[in-house]
């Protein structure tokens, strides 16, 4: 089977697009709640959205890997991961410090150091260990951060207390052992030890990937990926009782919760897109999930221009916000439709790129 699965690419395109959409919406003040993230414990539909592309993460290592790990050594492989792990992360960072460079001011982690750190883990793992293994794997991982999180105390506060995010395992080991600025004063929604939610996130979307290069009927291992994505959902659910789900912390019910979605989400894009002919109307989606993370750092890259005076002297968004709202457009439809605007302006470049089949792959 080809490394390249339409399904994969489709899936993909949608969760970068929406990533851009919640990421840049025409005012902060206004936004429809689904397209805010959960203060703390709880779920939105943009809290979907980032592991569901770590979980693309880890079924895109299966399918590139799978047929190609005998073809060198694994030491050339190895090198292959690490160095394309310190691109993307080297990315996040030149986009953290872009347009200012501020060396003294760095958010060493995010969403593409996160992106850089879950990969090279999840790559190597599949590189080294044997494929029935990292289910196995992922278990152990996802339970003893159930356990570190949940039951052990944490020094100088006790029992872990998981309803806000000062006392618990995360913000400890984040306020001591994290350089930089981090997004809250002593803690970091993609901070050290909540890697090992997100790690278990593509680990899934490796188990997933599993299921699918199976020599089978297409529609039976459609139906046995929707079942287990149902039983990830199910015990995600339930196991919210103890360890609630939080994208912040990337709790083990909010990994289970997501990747489920996020299987029988592929199970739907496979059932459309990888039998019958390509559909027209998607082939911009595809267009992004093929270059999924030039697209997401061109979104970050051009805010300077878009959000600020930084370049041209005005923020467009604020008079775009300002023009529609004179015109008596709601405040959030209007704030909604320039991110969408702002999707379309990163569609020309990525639109470009894909018809003249340019994949750049960092």
């Amino acid at each position: 089977m080809s490394a390249r699965v339409r399904s994969v690419d489709i899936l993909r395109g949608l969760t970068i697009m929406l990533m851009i959409v919640v990421n840049t919406p025409g005012s902060w003040g206004h936004v429809y709640a689904p397209l805010l993230h959960a203060d703390w414990n709880g779920i939105t539909p943009t809290d979907f959205v980032f592991p569901s592309f770590l979980f693309i993460v880890g079924v895109s290592i299966v399918l590139a890997m799978h047929s190609r790990i005998e073809e060198q050594p694994a030491s050339q492989t190895f090198r292959k991961i690490a160095f394309r792990s310190a691109k993307i992360y080297a990315v996040g960072i030149f986009l953290w410090i872009w347009p200012d460079f501020d060396l003294t001011h760095i958010r060493y982690v995010g969403v593409l150091p996160r992106i850089a750190i879950v990969y090279f883990i999840c790559a190597s793992i599949y590189l080294f260990t044997k494929r029935s293994n990292q289910l196995k794997l992922a278990i152990i991982l996802l339970a003893l951060y159930t356990v570190i999180m949940v039951f052990i105390p944490v020094p100088g506060i006790g029992a872990p207390d998981l309803s806000q995010p000062m006392f618990n395992w995360a913000n400890y080991i984040d306020s001591f052992m994290l350089p930089g600025v981090l997004w809250q004063k002593t803690w970091d929604p993609e901070g050290i030890l909540s890697t090992v939610g997100a790690v278990g996130s593509a680990l899934l979307g490796m188990t997933a990937a599993h299921h699918f290069l199976k020599e089978e009927e297409h529609s039976k291992k459609m139906l046995r990926m929707m079942i287990i994505g149902a039983m990830f959902l199910a015990g995600g659910y339930a196991l919210s009782y103890l360890f609630p789900i939080n994208k912040p912390l990337w709790s083990t019910s909010f990994t289970l919760i997501t990747a489920g979605a996020s299987m029988q989400g592929w199970v739907i894009c496979s059932l459309f897109f990888d039998r019958d002919e390509p559909k027209k109307a998607f082939t911009l989606v595809e267009a992004f999930g093929k270059n999924p993370i030039v697209s997401y750092a061109l979104s970050s890259l051009l805010v300077s221009i878009f959000y600020s005076d930084f370049l041209i002297g005005v923020a467009l968004n604020k008079v775009f916000m300002e023009q529609l709202v004179s015109i008596k457009v709601a405040p959030k439809l209007a704030s909604l439709l320039y991110a969408l605007l702002y999707v379309g302006v990163i569609s020309l470049p990525t639109w470009w790129l894909f018809k003249k089949k340019i994949y750049i792959k960092l």
